[in-house]
This record gives structure tokens, C-alpha cells and sequence, in this order.
């Protein structure tokens, strides 16, 4: 008998009662309403340790869910706090001289998306904008919207990319992604205009965020 004949447990994504994605949630009212973010910082520096470490320290959480692992973190829960906490975190991590990326994967509408909904009651007094909003340097960013579910996807991205040309931040788009650049909080409010729009047009998204600064390439 072979050894590779013993039967394997497959996952079964998409199903309307269980996400099967192994967090043991199950459909609720709240899974639509619930904003993930998972994000790495990735620092150039011989420091990355201390800055990374040091910058999720700084970052106040008490108002979402997070969870660090190996490869990434993941914040989630009302979406003005989940943007606020991803923002503090790149800003209280932003270091003179030093290249850093962040990379950012949005999403919204996950059916099985509801562990932790209790930080869907938090009120909308953020929690780390006072404390960064002086801060400004500026970002260079690549994006990419994916629109689940809906054929007509492509006026969706188009439309959040016009927006971007409207406000002055966009520089071009290329292969695969829209490249923008301005000052970091100039694009974070960006940020905030896709998942609303999304969340008020799409029941399911994904929006995949690059952010770069103090990159020794001129292009």
C-alpha cells in the first residue's frame, strides 16, 4: 500500500455556514462588516528588529484584534481603527535615512470573517492619529484592487484609480498594479476612500498595498 494513500483533510473555502480556514469562525451578521489588515514591515537596516518590534509597540491596539506570527501581522476589526493602527505602525516605524516597504493586504466581506466581532462595538475616536498626525514624509506605493464576485470588476478598479488622479497622488499605471506617491497621509486617506467606496459597492474585496520609503532606486 503506498504510503501517500492515507486520506488527506481538504479545505472547502467559500462555503456559506464555515470559512474551513481553520480559526474556527463560523457565519454571522458581523462577517461583512469586519476590515482585515495583514502587513510586514520589511526594514533595511542592521536595526530591523528593534524598529519593527519597537514600532508595533508603539502602535496603541486596544480597540482591534491582532495577532503577530513568523511572517506577518494581522489587525482587524471597524475599519477606522484597523486603518489607524496599520498607519501608526508604518509611521512610528519610519526612520531618517532607512529604506523600508511595508507590504498591506486589505479585505472586507470574508463569509467566515467574524473571530473576535465583540471590537465591531468599539466607538470611532481613533486612538493613534493625534499622536502621528504632525508627521509627514513622503511614500511611494504601488496598488492593486481585486473586486470578488462581480463581473463587472474592471469599473470598480477604474474608478478608485480616477479618484487617485483627481487628488494628485497618482503617477502611472504599469503591469499588474497602479504606482502612486505623495506624503504618507495624503495616500493613507486615499486608503480610507477604497475601502469605503468598497464596502458601500462590493460584498467582497481584496486590496493589496505596497508602501516604500528612502528607496536608494531613483526609479
Amino acid at each position: 500500500m503506498s504510503q501517500n494513500s492515507e486520506k488527506k483533510e481538504y479545505v472547502t473555502y467559500g462555503r456559506a455556514q464555515n470559512c474551513d480556514c481553520g480559526c474556527g469562525c463560523a457565519l454571522s451578521e458581523n462577517a461583512v462588516k469586519i476590515t482585515g489588515c495583514r502587513f510586514a514591515l520589511s526594514i533595511m537596516d542592521d536595526r530591523y528588529i528593534s524598529i519593527i518590534l519597537g514600532a508595533l509597540e508603539k502602535t496603541k491596539t486596544d480597540k482591534i484584534w491582532q495577532e503577530t506570527g513568523r511572517l506577518s501581522t494581522v489587525y482587524r476589526g471597524k475599519q477606522c481603527h484597523v486603518e489607524d493602527a496599520v498607519k501608526a505602525c508604518f509611521v512610528n516605524a519610519f526612520t531618517e535615512g532607512v529604506h523600508m516597504t511595508m507590504e498591506m493586504t486589505f479585505s472586507r466581506g470574508c463569509p467566515g470573517d467574524v473571530e473576535a466581532d465583540v471590537y465591531m462595538a468599539e466607538d470611532d475616536v481613533l486612538q493613534n492619529e493625534s499622536q502621528i498626525k504632525d508627521i509627514h514624509f513622503p511614500v511611494n506605493c504601488k496598488i492593486a484592487l481585486y473586486p470578488m464576485g462581480v463581473t463587472n470588476y474592471m469599473e470598480h478598479i477604474a474608478k478608485v484609480v480616477n479618484h487617485a488622479i483627481d487628488l494628485g497622488i497618482y503617477d502611472k499605471s504599469t503591469h499588474y498594479c497602479t504606482l502612486l506617491k505623495g506624503d504618507v497621509h495624503e495616500l493613507f486617506s486615499y486608503f480610507d476612500y477604497v475601502n469605503t467606496y468598497c464596502s458601500e459597492n462590493l460584498s467582497h474585496y481584496v486590496f493589496e498595498v505596497t508602501l516604500s520609503v528612502n528607496s536608494p532606486t531613483a526609479e
